[in-house]
């Protein structure tokens, strides 16, 4: 299996998220999340954030648009057929809410080939509209040699 390497370092343009109430609302009804900080605008309030609260892994909503676009750049080669997905690791910051404006930047971090089958291994920052980063996100894809 012959891999290119000529992505690693690729940077991408940064993707602009605005955060919504209802996403916020839908996202937590869809994975089960009962927590009335994702429901319920007084008690997020009581709770002292100015508006709902995001479950953490809403990342993958608002970091979607931009880690496909280095998913599917063919430049990085990744060969969808045969891709598995190896692990997502998150680090968290500040929560989301609605209303943050989030802004997602995703770099190409290595890409190598270990016993015939390639690793992709991308990073993606996200800040809010203050310059806190709310969530590093390390993902790794793995393509079986053929």
């Amino acid at each position: 299996m012959a891999i290119d390497t000529s992505a690693v370092g690729k940077t991408y343009p940064p993707v602009l998220y605005a955060v919504g109430r209802e996403k916020i609302r839908e996202y937590a009804a869809a994975v089960g999340e009962t927590n009335p900080l994702h429901h319920d605008l007084e008690a997020a309030r009581a709770a002292g954030f100015r508006d709902l609260v995001a479950p953490p892994m809403f990342a993958a909503v608002y970091k979607a648009q931009a880690i496909g676009r280095a998913f599917f750049d063919r430049e990085v080669g990744m060969d969808f057929a045969r891709m598995v997905h190896g692990g997502q690791e998150f680090r968290w910051g500040p929560l989301v809410v609605a209303g943050d404006e989030i802004e997602t930047v995703v770099s190409v971090e290595s890409i190598e080939e270990r016993a015939g089958n390639g690793f992709y291994v991308f990073k993606s920052v996200s800040t809010n509209q203050d310059g806190e980063t709310v969530c590093v996100g390390t993902w790794t894809c793995i393509v079986r040699g053929g």
